[in-house]
């Protein structure tokens, strides 16, 4: 290489993540369920006529790849920010040179927002004009759920593309790949993998395909060579890498431990769900999916017979992801144990599923009850009548009765409270108040 090729020395400089991006949809991995032959967005992709977009979804899964790929199919110009540190003036001046471009050329433009869940107020009105009137085309990346980090009024007019873990073998395919590739992967080294150390990393990294290359470089780059000359990467390597130790058990075995940790939780024993935790635990599985399920469980099988179990569970989920293994294992533990023993009751899933059910499946052409509907814009007269509101704070205890539900649904019973827990006082309550139904 030429010492002054500095276009070289930045490539080789470069992760083997950002090396390895695919740079076509044919290469693209993973998401087959929005670029498959034949999607809505491939097809809008390879037409040119993609609008503005979010993609949503977990670290590693090819978002921000996406979006490059669709910057170098477009025949319009692509402005890429990062809503950590592009302020206002940064997008009036992406504001404006879409403009231009429209205007002089004829050229669309296409912007990219990273991390776009952490645009404040001010600045996503900065950009809602633009995007309305179709001077740009907003591209969102975030990790967290739009609907609920962005402000409505961006997200309104984007089309959210929610996108996955990959799978085990879409990124065991990709590492294997990288291994040999010359150009842009690790071939140059002709490393040898055990397939083991492969197993092992696209096991562990948790559909996280840029934490697997992450990974697998630093098993290769430093691992000594052997005396041929070779470097060998074995399965402790790859632990090392990686900083989690191989599982103990088989892919059946580690969801049979599972499935018997969540029966556990539901049945009461806190004896058997602490041991199949920490079996789980102990053999190399991730602490974080056992806080995950123990915080599902906690609504899904204890639910209004004591909703503190919602708080231990969140909170220790909390307490995991700041303190770590194994400080956190002790309120983990206290968790597991206070779900166990708390009473038991599945209503919030029976009214959640029948609520759903009816959202889904009966239309409601009247909609909302008039004297429910927000009165701050429109004509408050035809739309908002205020007689017919009972505010509930004037009547004694509170509560008053009057129908919210549409017409349509008005008789239906979702959520109905059993003799358990805190459930029997919800029962008490609704009784005093004359809704026991």
């Amino acid at each position: 290489m030429d010492l002054f090729d500095l276009n070289g020395n930045e490539e080789v400089a470069k992760p083997l993540a950002e090396r390895m991006r695919a740079d076509t949809l044919k290469d693209f991995i993973g998401q087959s369920h929005i670029v498959s032959e034949g999607s809505l967005l491939r097809r809008a992709i390879a037409l040119d006529r993609l609008g503005s977009c979010i993609f949503w979804g977990p670290p590693g899964t090819g978002k921000t790849t996406l979006a490059n790929i669709i910057a170098s199919t477009t025949h319009g110009d692509f402005i890429k920010l990062n809503a950590v540190q592009a302020g206002v003036a940064d997008v009036k001046k992406a504001v404006e040179t879409a403009k231009n471009n429209l205007k002089l050329y004829g050229k669309r433009t296409y912007l990219m927002l990273d991390e776009c869940h952490r645009f404040n107020k001010t600045q996503s009105d900065s950009l809602l004009p633009a995007i309305e009137q179709g001077t740009i085309i907003f591209i969102g990346s975030t990790t967290e759920n739009p609907f609920a980090s962005m402000t409505p009024a961006i997200v309104s007019r984007c089309r959210v593309f929610e996108f996955k873990r990959l799978s085990f073998e879409d990124i065991r395919g990709a590492i294997a790949k990288a291994v040999s590739d010359k150009r842009r992967g690790l071939g140059a080294y002709s490393a040898q993998i055990e397939d083991a150390a492969l197993d092992h990393i696209a096991s562990i990294s948790g559909g996280d395909l840029r934490m697997a290359y992450n990974a697998l470089e630093l098993a290769v780059l430093t691992t000594p060579p052997q005396a041929d000359g070779n470097i060998k990467v074995t399965l402790a390597d790859a632990e090392q890498s990686i900083q989690r130790k191989s599982l103990s058990y088989s892919t059946d075995e580690y969801y049979d431990y599972l499935s018997a940790f969540c029966k556990s939780l539901r049945g009461s024993d806190s004896n058997a769900a602490l041991y199949y935790a920490m079996r789980l635990i102990e053999g190399g599985g991730d602490p974080m999916l056992v806080a995950r399920r123990l915080v599902v469980h906690s609504s899904e099988d204890v639910g209004m017979a004591d909703p503190n179990a919602l708080v231990v569970a969140t909170s220790a989920m909390y307490a995991l992801e700041k303190i770590g293994y194994p400080e956190a294992l002790i309120p983990l533990s206290n968790a597991i144990i206070y779900v166990c023993e708390a009473p038991k009751s599945n209503t919030v899933v029976t009214a959640m599923g029948a609520a759903k059910n009816d959202a889904v499946n009966i239309r409601d052409d009247e909609g909302v009850p008039p004297y429910l509907k927000d009165s701050s814009y429109g004509d408050k007269n035809s739309k908002f009548e205020s007689g017919k509101y009972k505010y509930p704070h004037d009547y004694s205890g509170g509560y008053v009765e009057q129908q919210y539900l549409p017409d349509k649904l008005k008789d239906r019973i979702y959520y109905i409270p059993s003799d358990y827990g805190y459930e029997k006082t919800v029962k008490e309550i609704r009784k005093n108040k004359g809704k026991l139904k």
